[in-house]
């Protein structure tokens, strides 16, 4: 297969019926979608069947998986034609679902940006470190990042034999006092800030942001293209050791730029340059149909890295997995979620979540598991073999044993503090409420997210106790966490 060919749709299979030739609940389940994935709105074109731990042909006895962690940038939970979007169309992306785990209860650790992508390097709440506590990172200071002495996933399996790459958005930290190369990285490629032009990569604060090892790197050809050019090329090398990569792409985050929209650019880059700092943020420009066609673009690219990953013969004993950074924005399709980008409402933290491992995990399965992004931390560290630092304890919780063992569901609650908001989720139960500018809470509110994926109906009056006794868990874990500075706000873009 050529380069840049992508992966192809496989012939849909006919749903499981029930012994009357009708769809029963257990066929249902078992056949074809489960209940719960179409009251949430999602309607793959093929059959899944609950997760359950299959026992694939597995690696060599010792041999390491490499890892692929693909982000993407505000994609909305039902943005993929596998996740129910009607007017989208992501073959490649859907067939990795279909080759692994379609989780329809994956969060991202937070609601922005900088926040989760803390959750992810570190295993923590994001609120353990300054740099967390901003939502997300938008001025250039020696305070707000990653700090380079922190244990991360790219330094604990660096230390375990891995070679590791970053490729595209950062986003926790600036120059000189923060970088990829800082935190465990051996190389990197991409851009510093949440956003960028993704022809002149000149951010919203004006200035260049493409580098590479730290260096500026000139080249005005579209981002989405350069990043999967360079993960190709470090998947095409004679590795001697496994790999980490992380590729974060900014699709489809603003500015609305397609392949074809350099004029747009020229004349955003031009605003900017001027000194308007809101340009990039593209408020007067974009639609659903600019959007639509960025999403199609990065399944189309991740289809070339996943073809190319096939032609090395490194595809099956390669973790794959695929996840966005936070909710929605703008132009994004969340139905039947409630809420976006910023919020702990279910549209701004839940999010796509696809795992793909041949090796190890059967596909065309479903999971209805809550799960989140400094989850997946903890569980790769298992998984490769690597340990945590104890000085540094995760609040991700290790999923192996549910994926490759036992099959066992994880125990523990999920946990989301912004500066405005707060949730907690255990089991069905959600539990949410909003603060003031002192942090103080106002209002609390009760979901069965069984019953009630919308969050429209507050059944907190119906179970006081039960309300308390979240509430409880949840100020106990928010005692544990950095306080926000005075007078932090949030920074809306």
């Amino acid at each position: 297969m050529a380069e840049h060919e992508t992966e192809q749709e496989l012939t849909p299979e006919p749903s499981g019926k029930g012994s009357h030739g009708t769809l029963s609940r257990r066929g249902f389940a078992a056949g074809g979608l489960s209940l719960a994935a179409v009251l949430a709105g999602a309607r793959p074109a093929y059959a899944e069947t609950t997760y359950r731990p299959g026992r694939p042909h597995g690696p060599k006895h010792g041999e390491k998986p490499n890892i692929l962690f693909i982000m993407a940038d505000d994609l909305g939970w039902s943005d993929l034609s596998c996740y129910g979007a009607p007017h989208i169309k992501t073959p490649n992306l859907d067939r990795l679902a279909r080759e692994g785990v379609r989780f329809t209860q994956g969060y991202a650790s937070s609601s922005t940006c900088s926040p989760t992508r803390i959750g992810l390097y570190t295993g923590r709440y994001p609120g353990r470190l300054y740099g967390g506590l901003a939502e997300p990172i938008a001025t250039v200071n020696e305070e707000e990042g990653l700090p380079p002495g922190h244990p991360t996933l790219a330094s604990l399996l660096r230390d375990a034999g891995y070679s590791t790459i970053l490729l595209g958005k950062w986003h926790v930290g600036y120059l000189p006092w923060f970088s990829p190369l800082k935190s465990g990285w051996d190389e990197w490629f991409g851009n510093f800030s949440g956003g960028a032009d993704y022809f002149s990569k000149i951010d919203y604060l004006g200035k260049y942001d493409l580098f590479e090892n730290d260096v500026e790197y000139q080249d005005l050809r579209y981002y989405t293209d350069l990043l999967t050019e360079r993960t190709v090329e470090f998947m095409q090398r004679d590795h001697q050791k496994p790999w980490l990569i992380n590729l974060n792409y900014t699709t489809p985050h603003w500015p609305w730029e397609g392949p074809n929209d350099q004029a747009v650019s020229a004349e955003l880059t031009e605003r900017a340059l001027a000194g308007d700092q809101r340009a990039m943020f593209h408020y007067d420009g974009g639609s659903v149909a600019k959007y639509v066609e960025m999403v199609h673009d990065m399944d189309r690219q991740i289809g070339r890295v996943l073809a190319a990953l096939r032609r090395g013969g490194q595809d099956r004993n390669t973790i794959v997995i695929f996840k966005s950074d936070n909710g929605g924005e703008r132009y994004s399709y969340q139905w039947p979620l409630r809420g976006g980008k910023w919020e702990v409402t279910e549209g701004g933290i839940r999010v796509p979540t696809i795992v793909r491992w041949p090796a190890k995990i059967k596909g065309r399965q479903v999971s209805h598991v809550p799960v989140v992004t400094h989850d997946w931390t903890r569980t790769l560290l298992t998984l490769a073999g690597a340990e945590p630092d104890p000085d540094y304890p995760m609040d991700g919780r290790d999923l192996s044993d549910y994926l490759v063992g036992s099959g066992q569901e994880p125990i523990g609650d999920l946990f989301w503090r912004v500066v405005d908001q707060g949730a907690l989720r255990r089991g069905k139960w959600k539990y949410w409420r909003a603060n003031n500018a002192e942090y103080v809470m106002k209002e609390e509110r009760l979901f069965d997210m069984e019953a009630d994926q919308r969050e429209e109906a507050n059944v907190a009056a119906k179970h006081p106790a039960l309300l308390a006794e979240l509430r409880d868990a949840y100020e106990a874990i928010a005692e544990t966490l950095l306080p926000y500075p005075p007078g932090r706000g949030r920074f809306t873009n």
